[in-house]
């Protein structure tokens, strides 16, 4: 989705009135599309459904994306709509239209962009430059496709104002990851472009919705095949004992 300013606006803004002006509307919706391709929209879904899960037992974790950020009060003109990013120290996981900064307290802590062919110039630039005056700590971009940039992710912690670097490393199985503090996570991309989540305290991957889905299945399933079996041996017993 698209930032409605330019640099010059973000780097010279209008004055804002001391008062939040509760009669100005502000959008949750700029027409634009969710993602270009599957690609993006995978990527995008996934990830924000892996972390909402992770994240479900705290209710001061808020985990969205595609949703438009207002962040200069009283401008409902000046807004940005980043792919994933998580807020932590938020009041509540209620639905939201979209995300007022002033009013919700904070900006993200954390923000992902996914790119795409249209969007990836943009999203290392002018989106970079607005969610470093946000204050966002961390900021992070992949390309599902690779066709964007190399390597296809990239990481960034907010230091003095700017932006640094951070590390990432391809391991002997040819992931490439970096750690997330602000997640407490590892941030990988697999072989095959593919994003993932993956916790270096317990030394497990994050489980998308739908493996968890299925991995719950299979212990339901062991569990009842369990269950029969000890059935059919009561059973055995109970015949053995009144046929003696």
């Amino acid at each position: 989705m698209t930032t409605r300013r330019t640099l010059a606006d973000i780097k010279h803004p209008p004055r804002e009135d001391d008062e939040d002006d509760l009669s100005i509307e502000y959008p949750s919706s700029d027409g634009e599309p969710m993602a270009e391709t599957d690609f993006q929209y995978t990527a995008m879904t996934e990830t924000i459904a892996t972390l909402r899960q992770w994240f479900k037992d705290r209710n001061d974790v808020y985990v969205a994306g595609n949703m438009l950020m207002y962040y200069r009060m009283n401008d409902n003109a000046t807004r940005v709509a980043p792919d994933i990013f998580t807020v932590f120290g938020a009041a509540g996981k209620h639905r939201r239209d979209s995300w007022l900064v002033w009013r919700e307290g904070k900006a993200p802590d954390f923000v992902m962009e996914v790119a795409s062919i249209g969007t990836w110039r943009r999203d290392a630039t002018a989106k970079r430059d607005i969610y470093a005056r946000m204050g966002v700590t961390e900021y992070w971009r992949f390309d599902p496709r690779g066709q964007c940039f190399t390597p296809e992710l990239a990481g960034e912690r907010l230091a003095g104002g700017e932006y640094r670097e951070i590390p990432l490393t391809r391991d002997d199985a040819r992931i490439l990851w970096g750690r997330s503090d602000v997640l407490g996570l590892d941030i990988c991309m697999l072989p095959g472009l593919e994003l993932r989540l993956y916790d270096p305290l317990s030394g497990q991957w994050l489980l998308t919705p739908q493996e968890e889905a299925a991995a719950r299945q299979a212990a339901e399933a062991a569990l009842q095949s369990a269950e029969d079996e000890i059935r059919t041996l009561r059973e055995q017993l109970r015949s053995r004992q009144s046929g003696q």
